[in-house]
């Protein structure tokens, strides 16, 4: 009994050395899991870790730390996982005379694309497209990728105005216009233009730079503004005045310097009543317009009805758009109600009868066509109890089809660029500016 009693306190005391040794070689490890991009720690990192024949599975704590005790001088084989990074597997090695051995697991994160916030509104609903607590919009003009050129004023446009290139997210230019500023147009190329009192400024606009050049006024009109489009060698132009109630559409090759007539447009009942005034002027009035007839060889009946009939309240002044869509000219005779095709070389292709602009008072039709400068789409503008009204023209029937209704009451200047209509707007009766405004077509 003795001895049994002695052996069991042999083994009693050297389990306890035993113990001691194995505490006394053994290490506490930390493995901190830290964002490779932003230095701070990750949570929820699940790790593998090997060591010789075990494997243990841990997970990282809220404050992203693994712990682990284990053997000094031994080797571990981590491997740390997590779904927002790559897989990390390094081999650590525990030589420390420390207590404690203290690891970085650098995490790397998946690459991923960075959404900005989208604001997504009921169908139909305008977005605000540029809007200033300072400036209002007076005009704008979509350049060809996108972006926008803004004639924006602070109180009133007549007392200063600046030029604004706005890319749909900040303002990356802007100057101020030398001159009191009227409007914003664009010619046949589609560069935009300032319209003032006495210059017109053409504005070359290259990447985030704006250049300016001045451009006289009457040489614009006279030279520029007649072009209404360009097709490879060609250039489509007329010799439309607001003074007479009839134009031609030709064609001019820049190759061989050929001029062709594609169409002539004329209001027959308004060219009879333009000519009629010449009856009932007064002999002195006749007698003015027959020498200015010797003098510059235009008929005594038209320099009578250009200085007088043009301007009383029968006289209005023609509206006969010309479009261009992929490989076809688009000419609206409203006169005939016809729509005229033609190809490049201005070749009559076929005429289709349209009807939308019958009784404008009863649909709205406002003469006027807006082509969608993305898509090629044309549109047609009516406006009803204030609310304005876009309906897409079926270039094949030439019937309206998709009208879709602005959201804003009595809005300035629509146009539409890839299936959004653009327009300006200030709420009645109210201190906000006047903003730019979009609105999905549906």
């Amino acid at each position: 009994m003795k001895k049994i009693i002695t052996f069991l306190l042999f083994l009693f005391y050297a389990s306890l050395i035993y113990a001691q040794t194995v505490q006394n070689d053994s290490v506490v490890v930390r493995f901190t899991c830290l964002d490779q991009l932003h230095n701070e720690t990750v949570q929820n990192v699940t790790a593998t870790l090997k060591i010789g024949d075990k494997i243990f599975y841990k997970k990282a704590s809220q404050k992203g730390v693994l712990t682990i005790k284990w053997l000094k001088n031994s080797q571990v084989n981590g491997s740390f996982n997590h779904p927002l990074f790559e897989t990390t597997q390094k081999n650590y090695e525990l030589k420390s005379n420390l207590d404690t051995i203290e690891f970085i697991v650098s995490l790397r994160p998946i690459k991923v694309v960075d959404l900005k916030t989208i604001t997504v509104k009921p169908l139909g609903t305008p977005y605000t497209v540029y809007g200033s607590t300072v400036l209002n919009v007076a005009d704008f003009e979509i350049i060809e990728n996108g972006s926008l050129v803004l004639l924006a004023y602070k109180k009133q446009l007549k007392n200063g105005s600046e030029i604004l290139l706005y890319n749909g997210q900040e303002v990356i230019n802007s100057f101020q216009v030398p001159e009191v500023a009227e409007e914003l147009i664009h010619d046949f190329r589609g560069n935009a233009h300032i319209v003032c009192k006495d210059h017109i400024y053409g504005l070359q606009i290259n990447e985030n730079k704006i250049g300016i050049a001045t451009l006289d006024k009457a040489y614009f009109y006279a030279y520029i503004a007649p072009i209404v489009d360009s097709l490879k060698t060609k250039l489509l132009f007329s010799n439309f005045s607001k003074d007479y109630p009839a134009f031609n559409y030709f064609s001019f090759d820049q190759k061989d310097s050929a001029y062709a007539k594609i169409l002539h447009i004329e209001d027959t009942f308004m060219m009879e009543l333009y000519r009629s005034e010449y009856k009932w002027m007064d002999t002195r009035t006749k007698l003015w317009a027959r020498q200015r007839e010797l003098e510059s060889g235009i008929d005594a009946e038209v320099i009578i009805g250009a200085n007088y009939f043009t301007q009383s309240i029968y006289y209005k002044e023609l509206y006969a758009p010309l479009f261009h869509k992929n490989d076809t000219i688009y000419i609206f005779d409203y006169y005939k109600d016809k729509l005229y095709t033609f190809d490049l070389s201005g070749n009559a292709i076929d005429s289709i009868p349209i009807y939308h602009h019958y009784q404008p008072k009863s649909t709205g039709w406002k003469k006027n066509l807006i082509q969608d400068q993305k898509t090629g789409t044309i549109y047609a503008h009516f406006e009803l109890d204030g609310y304005s009204y876009i309906g897409k023209i079926n270039l094949l029937t030439g019937l309206i089809e998709n009208k879709v209704k602005l959201a804003y009451k009595y809005v300035d200047k629509i146009a539409v660029y890839n299936n959004e209509v653009y327009f300006i707007y200030r709420p009645f009766e109210s201190l906000q500016n006047k903003y730019l405004y979009k609105q999905v077509m549906i």
